[in-house]
């Protein structure tokens, strides 16, 4: 079965989560898949936008734990570290669309897409601190800079579950839709984002993202602490209960 689906329409790389078994949590197979179509399709003169989405009940409930306690050591050519750096270097537009779970990762992501749509059922949450560990995707810089402090500390610290609506108002989400309604929806928006100027679009987007060395600085002090929060009796303790249930 092919982990992450590609389609490719309209100007618009579709990537779909597809592990239904695992409640699609990316394992490092599927980083590496997600890494190479994206440097491959920025460089595509006939994809001009990206559009990332899981199934109906699920976009994505986070890493694959049990492969991060067999792979701990994230350095530079770790396939989510790379996945990660990835997302701040892509040039085309990124989009998703989010239906049910999207838990850790599946969160973090989203602050670096530059429009989000959800259905009803979409319900998002970072349960770092839950497993004694910390955020990543720089989720430590994105989130207070997009909610305020305060609201980040609330759903980092407390690691809160919030639905679409709420997502809506803390500016993560665009716009929630119909879940029967949100593929062709958010395929639409793509759509007519790469039927534009690529080259405006392209320098548009990298006039609003500022602050990159600033970004992948924290990122990386991130990913220092997570390895090291990986390793720590309490964080091995979590997950091991985690695979057990």
């Amino acid at each position: 079965m092919t982990t992450i689906q590609v389609h490719d329409t309209q100007g618009v790389r579709v990537l779909k989560f597809n592990r239904p078994e695992k409640r699609n949590a990316i394992d490092l197979g599927m980083y590496r898949q997600l890494t190479e179509y994206l440097i491959q399709g920025d460089t595509d003169n006939d994809i001009r936008a990206f559009m990332l989405c899981g199934s109906s009940d699920c976009f994505t409930s986070g890493n694959d734990v049990a492969e991060f306690l067999q792979h701990p050591d994230l350095g530079p050519e770790h396939p989510a570290v790379r996945f990660l750096h990835c997302l701040t270097e892509l040039k085309k537009p990124l989009l998703a669309a989010v239906s049910g779970a999207a838990v850790g990762i599946g969160t973090t992501l989203l602050l670096h897409c530059d429009l989000v749509y959800a259905d009803e059922t979409a319900r998002f949450k970072m349960p770092f601190v839950n497993l004694a560990l910390v955020p990543e995707a720089g989720a430590s810089l994105l989130l207070p800079r997009l909610v305020g402090y305060q609201k980040a500390a609330e759903l980092l610290l407390l690691s809160e579950n919030f639905d679409a609506d709420q997502a809506n108002q803390f500016g993560l989400v665009n716009q929630v839709v119909s879940a029967n309604q949100l593929y062709e929806f958010a395929l639409s928006k793509a759509a007519a984002i790469a039927a534009k100027s690529p080259s405006a679009v392209q320098q548009t987007k990298a006039l609003m993202r500022v602050g990159k060395e600033a970004l992948q600085q924290q990122m990386q002090l991130e990913l220092t602490y997570f390895g090291e929060r990986l390793q720590s009796p309490q964080a091995r303790e979590t997950f091991i209960k985690f695979l057990q249930r």
